[in-house]
Parts: C-alpha cells; sequence; structure tokens
C-alpha cells in the first residue's frame, strides 16, 4: 500500500510540475514549450513565417538541451542505484533557474529557459529509465487522454463494469488533473512574477526527493 501511494504521489507531482513548468516558459520566456519540447516546432514554424527569424531559431535550441538532458539522465542512472535521484537533480536546477530569474534580472530569459528545458529533460528520461514509478507519461498529456478515451468507452460497453477500466481511468484522471493544475498555476503566477515563478517547482521537487527517499530507504 505504501508504495502505490508513493507512485500516487510522485505521479501527481511530476504531472503538476510539468504542466506549471511548461506554462511559465511559454508565459513568461516567448512562447518556449519547456516540457513537451516538440510544441516547439509548431511556434517555430509559426515565427518564422511571421518574420521572427532570431527568435524563431531560439526555439530549436531547445531541441540539443533537451537530448543532453535526457543522455545525462542515463548516465546518473548509471552511476547511482537511486532512481529518485533525477528528481533531486531536477528539482536542483529549477531552483537555480528560479533564484537566478529573481536575482539577475538582466540575463536573457532564453537563458533561464534553456535551464527549466534541462531540468524537464530529466524528468523525461526519469518517466523512460523508471516507468513503473509513475502511472504513465507525466510531461505530455496525448498519450494519457488516449487512454482514458479508451477506458471510458470499455466502461460504456461494460456499462460501468469493468473493474481495470476504473483503476485505470484512475490513474489517468490523477496524471491529467496534476497537469491542468499546474498549467493553471503556473500562468497565474508567471504573469505576476515571470520566470521567478520556477522557484517553486524546484523547492517542491526537493522536498519530494526526501520525502521519497526516506520511505525507499
Amino acid at each position: 500500500m505504501e508504495q502505490q501511494n508513493n507512485i500516487w504521489s510522485v505521479t501527481l507531482l511530476l504531472s503538476a510540475v510539468a504542466g506549471y513548468c511548461d506554462t511559465v516558459t511559454f508565459v513568461a520566456a516567448d512562447t518556449i514549450f519547456s516540457a513537451h519540447v516538440t510544441g516547439n516546432f509548431i511556434v517555430f514554424a509559426y515565427q518564422m513565417i511571421k518574420g521572427s527569424d532570431l527568435q524563431a531559431w531560439i526555439k530549436l535550441l531547445t531541441f540539443p538541451v533537451f537530448i543532453l538532458a535526457v543522455m545525462t539522465g542515463g548516465w546518473i542512472k548509471v552511476k547511482s542505484s537511486n532512481q529518485y535521484i533525477l528528481l533531486l537533480c531536477q528539482g536542483a536546477i529549477l531552483l537555480i533557474a528560479g533564484l537566478t530569474a529573481m536575482l539577475f534580472h538582466a540575463l536573457p530569459v532564453y537563458l533561464i529557459a534553456m535551464l527549466v528545458v534541462f531540468a524537464m529533460g530529466l524528468q523525461n528520461a526519469f518517466g523512460k529509465l523508471f516507468a513503473k514509478e509513475t502511472y504513465g507519461p507525466t510531461t505530455m498529456m496525448t498519450g494519457n487522454v488516449t487512454q482514458l478515451s479508451l477506458d471510458t468507452g470499455a466502461l460504456i460497453r461494460g456499462r460501468l463494469k469493468d473493474a481495470i477500466a476504473w483503476e485505470s481511468m484512475k490513474k489517468q484522471l490523477i496524471t491529467i488533473g496534476g497537469f491542468l493544475a499546474g498549467c493553471l498555476l503556473g500562468a497565474v503566477i508567471a504573469q505576476r512574477t515571470g520566470l521567478n515563478a520556477i522557484i517553486l517547482p524546484g523547492i517542491a521537487m526537493i522536498v519530494c526527493y526526501f520525502s521519497t527517499h526516506k520511505k525507499t530507504v
């Protein structure tokens, strides 16, 4: 039961952090997606046709940063027996990004955004390397919405008697609900504080690491 509770809380937090960071960088860092980086393809194409060449090309920098982060996550996995160390690293980078934005206002927002992209790359790596530690992908919701739709269809066909579909639906709702809540919170705080808002998920991830680590040692 403790392990199940742990997965529940980690899934909810990671989903909320992903939605929050994605929205904060989109609102406060020139429409950059930090968690679902493939969205930057769309922004890149749009800005190219609008004539914003430099801003558009900066969007593509998210991809090498993201790839480097995922590779780093794989390296950390090899070096450490504690899978949650990735979450500690992610939290530390987010905290550094938020503090940097707060203390050094003259720095380009793109620099802070790339730190956030790197942190979210670590979260994506965690989701791939330790898939059983969450209910599903926490940084992009398309697959979760697809599963939720399949579960809904199964329940309708079975007249709400499919226990497996009910259990799966609960998991998808936790993931999607957490992501949506993070998006809403990120939008409100980013509008008022800019990239300083990244401090909050950084602290949350560090607290998550230490609380989860205590349960697993």
